[in-house]
Protein backbone atom coordinates (compact mmCIF):
# COMPACT_ATOMS: atom_id res chain seq x y z
CA UNK A 1 0.00 0.00 0.00
CA UNK A 2 1.32 3.45 -0.55
CA UNK A 3 2.65 5.69 2.09
CA UNK A 4 2.35 9.18 1.50
CA UNK A 5 5.37 10.50 3.12
CA UNK A 6 5.00 14.28 2.12
CA UNK A 7 3.21 16.93 0.31
CA UNK A 8 2.50 14.69 -3.25
CA UNK A 9 5.00 11.87 -2.73
CA UNK A 10 4.03 8.32 -1.99
CA UNK A 11 6.28 5.09 -1.37
CA UNK A 12 5.28 1.76 -1.74
CA UNK A 13 7.80 -0.65 -0.32
CA UNK A 14 8.21 -4.30 -1.99
CA UNK A 15 9.39 -7.42 0.05
CA UNK A 16 12.29 -7.59 -2.23
CA UNK A 17 15.19 -6.26 -0.90
CA UNK A 18 12.70 -3.93 1.02
CA UNK A 19 12.58 -1.82 -2.82
CA UNK A 20 10.81 1.90 -3.05
CA UNK A 21 8.39 2.59 -5.69
CA UNK A 22 7.67 6.06 -5.26
CA UNK A 23 4.58 7.95 -6.23
CA UNK A 24 5.10 11.86 -7.36
CA UNK A 25 2.59 14.08 -8.23
CA UNK A 26 3.46 16.72 -11.17
CA UNK A 27 1.79 19.10 -12.94
CA UNK A 28 -0.14 17.35 -15.21
CA UNK A 29 -0.32 13.97 -13.28
CA UNK A 30 1.91 11.32 -11.73
CA UNK A 31 5.05 10.20 -12.47
CA UNK A 32 6.39 6.54 -11.18
CA UNK A 33 10.30 6.44 -10.31
CA UNK A 34 11.67 3.39 -10.16
CA UNK A 35 8.13 0.81 -9.79
CA UNK A 36 8.83 -2.72 -8.54
CA UNK A 37 9.59 -5.24 -7.92
CA UNK A 38 7.39 -8.47 -9.08
CA UNK A 39 4.55 -8.97 -11.08
CA UNK A 40 2.11 -8.89 -8.11
CA UNK A 41 3.54 -5.30 -6.57
CA UNK A 42 3.25 -4.33 -10.22
CA UNK A 43 -0.28 -4.97 -10.29
CA UNK A 44 -0.74 -4.02 -6.57
CA UNK A 45 0.92 -0.20 -7.39
CA UNK A 46 -1.64 -0.02 -10.02
CA UNK A 47 -4.70 -0.21 -7.78
CA UNK A 48 -3.24 2.20 -5.90
CA UNK A 49 -2.69 4.50 -8.14
CA UNK A 50 -6.15 3.93 -9.29
CA UNK A 51 -7.50 5.13 -6.17
CA UNK A 52 -5.42 7.89 -6.21
CA UNK A 53 -7.48 8.67 -8.85
CA UNK A 54 -5.04 10.88 -11.11
CA UNK A 55 -3.12 9.74 -14.49
CA UNK A 56 0.41 8.38 -14.81
CA UNK A 57 1.98 10.82 -17.10
CA UNK A 58 5.90 9.95 -16.55
CA UNK A 59 8.30 7.34 -15.34
CA UNK A 60 11.80 8.36 -14.25
CA UNK A 61 14.43 5.70 -13.71
CA UNK A 62 17.35 6.96 -11.37
CA UNK A 63 20.09 3.95 -12.74
CA UNK A 64 20.62 1.74 -15.36
CA UNK A 65 19.92 -1.77 -12.98
CA UNK A 66 17.04 -3.96 -13.64
CA UNK A 67 15.11 -3.56 -10.64
CA UNK A 68 14.68 0.25 -11.38
CA UNK A 69 14.03 -0.10 -14.93
CA UNK A 70 10.52 -2.00 -14.76
CA UNK A 71 7.19 -0.73 -16.19
CA UNK A 72 3.42 -2.38 -16.01
CA UNK A 73 0.97 -2.31 -18.96
CA UNK A 74 -1.86 -0.65 -16.10
CA UNK A 75 1.09 2.30 -15.79
CA UNK A 76 -0.01 3.51 -19.36
CA UNK A 77 2.28 3.94 -22.30
CA UNK A 78 3.92 7.32 -21.51
CA UNK A 79 7.28 8.99 -21.50
CA UNK A 80 9.64 6.50 -19.50
CA UNK A 81 12.75 9.01 -18.49
CA UNK A 82 16.33 8.51 -17.49
CA UNK A 83 19.43 10.71 -17.65
CA UNK A 84 21.24 10.08 -21.25
CA UNK A 85 23.90 8.27 -19.84
CA UNK A 86 21.60 6.14 -18.01
CA UNK A 87 19.54 5.66 -21.29
CA UNK A 88 22.38 4.31 -23.22
CA UNK A 89 23.35 2.26 -20.94
CA UNK A 90 19.92 0.84 -20.41
CA UNK A 91 19.38 0.20 -23.58
CA UNK A 92 22.72 -1.64 -24.27
CA UNK A 93 22.01 -3.79 -21.24
CA UNK A 94 18.00 -4.82 -21.98
CA UNK A 95 18.60 -7.90 -22.72
CA UNK A 96 20.87 -8.60 -20.03
CA UNK A 97 18.83 -6.81 -17.77
CA UNK A 98 15.77 -9.37 -18.88
CA UNK A 99 17.55 -12.24 -17.78
CA UNK A 100 18.60 -10.94 -14.16
CA UNK A 101 14.51 -10.01 -13.60
CA UNK A 102 13.49 -13.16 -15.06
CA UNK A 103 15.94 -15.73 -12.19
CA UNK A 104 15.10 -12.65 -9.39
CA UNK A 105 11.49 -12.11 -9.30
CA UNK A 106 8.28 -13.27 -11.10
CA UNK A 107 5.64 -12.22 -12.62
CA UNK A 108 7.53 -9.28 -14.77
CA UNK A 109 6.41 -7.82 -18.37
CA UNK A 110 10.11 -8.24 -19.49
CA UNK A 111 8.77 -6.96 -22.68
CA UNK A 112 9.03 -3.83 -20.87
CA UNK A 113 12.11 -3.84 -19.46
CA UNK A 114 14.34 -0.82 -20.09
CA UNK A 115 12.13 1.30 -22.57
CA UNK A 116 13.94 4.43 -21.28
CA UNK A 117 14.50 7.67 -23.55
CA UNK A 118 16.95 10.32 -22.07
CA UNK A 119 15.32 13.10 -19.92
CA UNK A 120 13.90 16.25 -22.24
CA UNK A 121 15.69 20.00 -21.46
CA UNK A 122 12.51 20.75 -19.99
CA UNK A 123 12.12 17.85 -18.15
CA UNK A 124 9.09 16.09 -19.54
CA UNK A 125 7.20 16.80 -16.49
CA UNK A 126 9.22 15.49 -13.77
CA UNK A 127 9.86 17.92 -10.97
CA UNK A 128 12.53 18.81 -9.07
CA UNK A 129 16.01 18.86 -9.90
CA UNK A 130 17.91 15.67 -11.26
CA UNK A 131 21.28 15.41 -9.29
CA UNK A 132 23.42 13.06 -11.18
CA UNK A 133 26.93 11.18 -10.27
CA UNK A 134 28.79 8.69 -11.09
CA UNK A 135 28.59 6.50 -8.33
CA UNK A 136 26.66 2.97 -8.08
CA UNK A 137 25.65 3.11 -11.73
CA UNK A 138 26.39 4.62 -15.33
CA UNK A 139 24.47 7.93 -15.10
CA UNK A 140 22.90 7.19 -11.48
CA UNK A 141 20.43 10.73 -10.30
CA UNK A 142 18.60 11.32 -7.23
CA UNK A 143 15.54 13.81 -7.62
CA UNK A 144 15.76 16.98 -5.22
CA UNK A 145 11.91 18.20 -4.30
CA UNK A 146 13.14 21.23 -2.43
CA UNK A 147 9.80 22.27 -2.93
CA UNK A 148 8.19 19.59 -0.70
CA UNK A 149 11.55 18.77 1.28
CA UNK A 150 12.07 15.81 -0.14
CA UNK A 151 15.47 13.71 -1.97
CA UNK A 152 14.78 10.88 -3.70
CA UNK A 153 17.97 9.09 -3.65
CA UNK A 154 18.30 5.92 -5.45
CA UNK A 155 20.85 3.41 -4.52
CA UNK A 156 22.27 5.72 -2.00
CA UNK A 157 21.62 6.29 1.24
CA UNK A 158 20.28 3.09 2.39
CA UNK A 159 20.02 1.97 5.97
CA UNK A 160 19.96 -1.79 4.88
CA UNK A 161 22.51 -1.58 2.06
CA UNK A 162 26.24 -0.47 2.38
CA UNK A 163 27.42 1.97 -0.66
CA UNK A 164 28.06 -0.78 -3.69
CA UNK A 165 30.60 0.28 -6.04
CA UNK A 166 30.31 -0.50 -9.55
CA UNK A 167 33.20 -3.22 -10.48
CA UNK A 168 32.99 -2.35 -14.01
CA UNK A 169 34.67 1.34 -13.38
CA UNK A 170 37.76 2.56 -12.12
CA UNK A 171 37.97 4.95 -9.04
CA UNK A 172 34.60 4.31 -7.59
CA UNK A 173 35.85 4.80 -4.51
CA UNK A 174 36.20 8.79 -5.20
CA UNK A 175 33.64 8.79 -7.37
CA UNK A 176 30.98 7.98 -4.66
CA UNK A 177 32.88 10.03 -2.34
CA UNK A 178 31.77 13.03 -4.79
CA UNK A 179 28.34 11.26 -5.29
CA UNK A 180 28.22 11.73 -1.30
CA UNK A 181 29.32 15.01 -1.60
CA UNK A 182 26.93 16.59 -3.88
CA UNK A 183 23.85 14.62 -1.99
CA UNK A 184 24.82 16.35 1.02
CA UNK A 185 24.59 19.60 -0.60
CA UNK A 186 20.72 18.81 -1.52
CA UNK A 187 19.96 16.88 1.67
CA UNK A 188 20.45 20.36 3.03
CA UNK A 189 17.77 21.19 1.80
CA UNK A 190 15.00 18.58 2.59
CA UNK A 191 13.88 16.28 5.91
CA UNK A 192 12.71 13.58 4.43
CA UNK A 193 14.68 10.94 2.37
CA UNK A 194 13.27 7.75 0.46
CA UNK A 195 16.38 5.54 -0.62
CA UNK A 196 15.84 2.98 -3.56
CA UNK A 197 16.09 0.33 -0.57
CA UNK A 198 15.15 0.46 3.27
CA UNK A 199 13.27 2.63 5.30
CA UNK A 200 12.52 6.69 4.56
CA UNK A 201 14.32 9.07 6.23
CA UNK A 202 13.21 11.64 7.85
CA UNK A 203 14.53 14.59 10.40
CA UNK A 204 18.19 13.66 11.72
CA UNK A 205 17.69 10.40 10.26
CA UNK A 206 18.72 11.97 7.15
CA UNK A 207 22.15 13.03 8.28
CA UNK A 208 22.61 9.92 9.96
CA UNK A 209 22.58 8.01 6.47
CA UNK A 210 24.92 10.77 4.87
CA UNK A 211 27.55 10.20 7.88
CA UNK A 212 26.97 6.29 7.72
CA UNK A 213 27.98 6.01 4.32
CA UNK A 214 30.74 8.90 4.23
CA UNK A 215 32.30 6.56 7.34
CA UNK A 216 32.23 3.22 5.06
CA UNK A 217 33.98 5.08 1.99
CA UNK A 218 36.82 6.86 4.23
CA UNK A 219 37.58 3.80 5.97
CA UNK A 220 37.70 2.03 2.33
CA UNK A 221 39.90 5.38 0.95
CA UNK A 222 42.20 4.70 4.14
CA UNK A 223 42.78 1.23 3.55
CA UNK A 224 40.76 0.07 6.67
CA UNK A 225 37.76 -2.45 7.35
CA UNK A 226 34.80 -0.29 7.55
CA UNK A 227 32.79 -0.71 10.62
CA UNK A 228 28.72 -0.68 10.16
CA UNK A 229 26.14 -1.99 11.69
CA UNK A 230 24.92 -3.10 7.69
CA UNK A 231 27.48 -5.42 7.41
CA UNK A 232 25.48 -7.30 10.34
CA UNK A 233 23.48 -8.93 7.04
CA UNK A 234 25.41 -11.79 5.88
CA UNK A 235 23.79 -11.94 2.31
CA UNK A 236 26.26 -8.56 2.24
CA UNK A 237 29.31 -10.12 2.65
CA UNK A 238 29.99 -10.44 -1.16
CA UNK A 239 28.92 -7.30 -1.81
CA UNK A 240 31.30 -5.30 0.92
CA UNK A 241 34.70 -8.10 -0.57
CA UNK A 242 34.07 -6.90 -4.00
CA UNK A 243 34.51 -3.35 -2.86
CA UNK A 244 37.01 -4.18 -0.58
CA UNK A 245 38.98 -5.09 -3.42
CA UNK A 246 38.18 -2.55 -5.72
CA UNK A 247 39.56 0.11 -3.22
CA UNK A 248 42.80 -2.13 -2.72
CA UNK A 249 43.10 -2.46 -6.78
CA UNK A 250 42.44 1.67 -7.13
CA UNK A 251 45.45 2.64 -4.57
CA UNK A 252 47.57 0.03 -5.83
Amino acid sequence: MLKQVADGVWVRQSAWVWSNAIVVRGEAGLILVDPGIDGSDLNELADDLDRLGLPVVAGFSTHPHWDHLLWHPRFGDVPRYATPAGAHTAKQARERAQRMAAESASGIPLELIGLVTPLPADAGGVPGEIVEHQAHAVGHAAVLLADRGVLLAGDMLSDVLIPLLDPRRPDQVSAYKTALDRLGEAAGHVDVLVPGHGAVAEGAEVAARLAADHAYIDALRRGMEPVDARLGQDWLAGPHQSNLELARHSAE
